[in-house]
């Protein structure tokens, strides 16, 4: 047992010798710091979608379908790029939070053809955060959506990080106004 003795006094005055408790500090506060960042990381919902039937995932509408005037539709017209529960099913409507949540002051838009009248509309989808997940009518369509380097456009994101309770409940559609061609 004394060439174990001999090997390990041996290998830590070399780990002495090469480190100093400045560098071990350094390291310790590096791992602190980034494991505070993980929580702030943006969230992929799109894993709910494989539970889902395809009517509900919200492979696109066709114009006047079944569903396009139904706000707890995913077909539903003002949904083309939303991402998430749809509040019209959580005790929300489709353009306002259910009680007790609030909606993120940050969101993404979209530009959604109302089959009534031919004309584009700019949309601006809201998280509801203060709850957790609502779990009614989640639905995923991802129209003109743009990659994450242009997140006002992207929807895979958990918008909620804004707010002080930043559980994401459910998602809203906000109409901005016709828009420009």
């Amino acid at each position: 047992m004394a060439w174990f003795d001999s090997w390990f006094e041996y290998s830590a005055r070399g780990v002495a010798q090469r480190s100093s408790r400045r560098s071990a500090m350094a390291r310790l506060g590096k791992v602190l710091v980034s494991s505070a960042l993980v929580p702030l990381l943006p969230i992929d919902r799109t894993a709910y979608a494989a539970d889902k039937p395809a009517a509900a995932s919200g492979t696109g509408a066709t114009a006047l379908a079944p569903g396009v005037d139904d706000p707890t539709s995913c077909d539903y017209w003002k949904y083309c790029a939303i991402d998430g529960w749809l509040c019209s099913c959580c005790g929300g409507t489709s353009s306002s939070c259910p009680p007790g949540t609030t909606a993120s002051p940050i969101t993404w838009i979209g530009t959604c053809r109302n089959p009534h009248d031919g004309s584009n509309y700019i949309v601006s989808y809201n998280d509801c955060c203060g709850k957790t997940s609502c779990g009614q009518c989640f639905c995923n369509r991802n129209e003109r959506e743009k990659p994450l380097y242009k997140l006002s456009l992207n929807n895979d994101i958990n918008w909620c990080m804004a707010n002080s309770n930043s559980n994401y409940h459910c998602s809203v559609s906000v109409l901005l106004g016709a828009a420009k061609q």
